[in-house]
């Protein structure tokens, strides 16, 4: 194991490649020892080597005439000391944590976790892999006002036609011409790929003959999935090219808040095995806190912990050329045993790392454990998905009383949660639905979740949605409700695309996608999640083109500046708020329960946009302002001047005569 030099330097985690051999360094705290066992391409052991202690948590050591190809697993030994958080046993074969590639996905077995059993068979092992050449992307081309589209890799392309079959279901697919001419039609400024880490089922699945769908349950949080990524990283770095190409940015799900090796009865695979009590946090009595509702949580206020994170990230960006991160359950990031705070450690070596600190940042602000909703509370340059315009666009919509003045604040950028100490842009992030919940088209045909199909008696996913079903549960034949249901699908998505920050649109709500009132579908990779391209609704998809192209043009919508009341007309960055009559919105007028349209006006005379939304049943005619030109049509159903039909939102630009 000995090599010259040894330790002259500190060894970093993970494979070095020599010229004469490898380097394997792993960090195992409160490990007694380490070994490196070498597999052959049949998972027959061939070496079995001890790792050497080169300090501060370290074991590593030098394995001569073994090169990139080579799989090998780790296994380490110390206390089994459950109460104190250790879980020590040499029997468990682990993954590297540093490892960036492995030869299959995980599946889950129940001898995973049982103490004492070799699982050398049944653990995927990981893969020495010569980097590529560095990548020093420029600044990401994103812009904070942009539209983000969220894609599930697989259910997005699994069904395409015009992808060749062998990369349906894969990063690959996203490269294909077919592919990128759908996202330009949309004018996407960043795509925002679902957690394409390598994941492992939750142990009630296989019994239930079913699969995790999304990828929220990691193992490995350098390594692709096999699944998706069967050439590695080089597949992610071939797609993000082709988008980056086209002017789209990539941003990556990123689940760094717990692993797919869960509560105390979980399998161990990797970070258990190696250091337990130091890689996942801890009450005081020794059981696993889980702020994630996943079983357990990782310590990331803990040195181990941000080495990882920090060097999958730069990883990404530097061998993929990755553009940002989405971070689910953000505030785990941000808290240690005194609670959160966005000037925690390891956000502040995010922000000031000479790689990392000018990507896109995204946070999903909200977890389970103590002082876990932190929305707004992120310092800049993050973004944050605001569950606020989530909720708010859809009350206003559905009909709820008083409302309106929410709904507005939510157009103009949120600014009762993001101006905090005198900021003037919004860093929200707006939507009306994503992955977790109900998809657009279910929100207006399903009141209640309908989760019978991930066999949990319909008790998982949340129950209040704000949603509805237009006069009937599910599908419906019924002309009327159909029209109706439709009308709805379009005010929500004119809706969005009428508010100020990045808007985020979940992959298949521009043209219909529904998943038959499963709010958690999770565990369905199957047709339920996966995006069937032969049966979109097309009118809806021109509709959402339409604004999208409307979105991408304006200068008056894409802007992230928070909306202001205007005392006269005639600000890029003030909105006048009109009643059907034309008269200027007073308090009265928005705490009127009741009232069902009003028109946002934006920009200066001679250069503005008037925006209708009348959410009654019934055609209303709204009042324009005087111009000394002419209201024309902006958006897809705005004909005659302020004519707004019901359930609709309708644009008019002011054009000289």
């Amino acid at each position: 194991m000995s090599h010259p030099g040894d330790f002259d330097l500190p060894p970093k985690p993970g494979v070095e490649i020599c010229a004469d051999g490898v380097r394997f360094t792993v960090r195992a705290p409160a490990a007694s020892s380490v070994s490196l066992c070498l597999f052959d391409s049949n998972d027959q052991e061939l070496e079995h080597h001890e790792l050497r202690s080169a300090g501060d948590e370290l074991f590593s050591g030098f394995v001569r005439g073994v090169g990139a190809g080579a799989r090998y697993g780790l296994r380490a030994d110390g206390p089994w000391q459950p109460e104190n958080g250790h879980l020590f046993d040499p029997a468990k074969l682990l993954v590297d944590p540093c490892a960036t590639r492995i030869d299959r996905p995980f599946v889950y077995d129940p001898q995973l976790g049982e103490q004492g059993t070799d699982t050398a068979a049944l653990v995927p092992k990981a893969i020495v892999e010569k980097p590529l050449p560095a990548l020093n992307p420029g600044r990401p081309g994103f812009r904070p006002g942009g539209l983000i589209y969220e894609l599930p890799v697989r259910a997005f392309t699994f069904l395409h036609p015009d992808i060749p079959r062998v990369d349906r279901g894969t990063v690959r697919a996203l490269a294909h011409p077919a592919i990128i001419e759908h996202l330009r039609s949309l004018h996407v400024s960043a795509v925002e790929l679902m957690p394409v880490a390598a994941w492992i089922d939750e142990r009630h699945l296989p019994p239930l003959g079913l699969r995790n769908a999304w990828g929220y349950n990691p193992v490995t949080i350098l390594a692709l999935d096999p699944r998706l990524a069967p050439g590695g990283i080089a597949d992610l770095r071939f797609a993000t090219a082709a988008l980056q190409a086209s002017g789209i940015s990539v941003i990556l799900d990123v689940v760094f808040n717990h692993t797919g090796e869960s509560d105390i009865l979980g399998p161990t695979l990797s970070l258990r095995g190696l250091g337990n009590k130091a890689y996942y946090r801890h009450d005081d009595d020794g059981r696993l806190v889980n702020d994630t509702g996943c079983g357990n949580t990782l310590a990331c206020d803990h040195p181990a912990v941000q080495d990882l994170v920090l060097t999958a990230m730069r990883h990404f960006v530097t061998q993929a050329g990755i553009d940002g991160f989405r971070f689910d359950l953000a505030p785990i990031l941000g808290r240690d045993r005194n609670g959160f705070s966005p000037e925690a450690e390891l956000l502040q070596l995010i922000a000031d790392d000479p790689v990392l600190h000018d990507r896109i940042l995204i946070a999903e602000p909200w977890d389970i454990g103590p002082g876990g909703y932190q929305l707004g509370n992120f310092d800049p340059p993050w973004l944050e998905w605001n569950d606020h315009a989530r909720d708010d666009m859809r009350r206003f919509w559905r009909g709820d009383a008083a409302v309106t003045g929410h709904f507005a604040a939510r157009l103009s950028g949120s600014s009762s949660i993001f101006a905090r100490d005198g900021a003037i842009r919004t860093r929200s992030v707006n939507f009306v639905a994503a992955h977790d919940g109900f998809s657009l088209a279910d929100l207006v045909t399903y009141e209640t979740k309908h989760n019978e199909a991930n066999g949990e008696d319909n008790l998982d996913g949340h129950d209040g949605n704000h949603s509805w079903n237009n006069g009937v549960e599910g599908p419906s034949d019924d002309p009327a409700i159909l029209a109706a249901r439709e009308a709805d699908a379009r005010a929500l998505i004119a809706s969005l695309f009428s508010s100020r920050g990045a808007i985020l649109l979940t992959a298949g709500d521009e043209f219909g996608h529904s998943q038959g009132g499963n709010n958690n579908a999770y565990a369905q990779d199957n047709a339920i999640t996966w995006r069937d391209w032969g049966k979109l609704n097309q009118d809806r998809l021109d509709f959402t083109r339409a604004w999208a192209e409307f979105r991408a043009k304006s200068g008056l919508l894409i802007r992230t500046e928070f909306l202001e009341d205007a005392d006269e007309i005639g600000d890029q960055d003030h909105a006048a708020w009109l009643t059907p009559e034309g008269e200027r919105m007073t308090p009265g007028h928005w705490e009127d329960g009741n009232r069902k349209c009003f028109t946002m006006v934006l920009g200066k005379p001679g250069e503005r946009i008037a925006i209708a939304f009348n959410r009654g049943r019934s055609d209303i005619l709204c009042r324009l302002p005087d111009s000394a030109g002419r209201w024309s049509p902006a958006t897809p159903g705005a004909a005659d001047e302020g004519f707004v039909p019901a359930r609709s939102v309708l644009c008019w630009r002011e054009t000289p005569q």
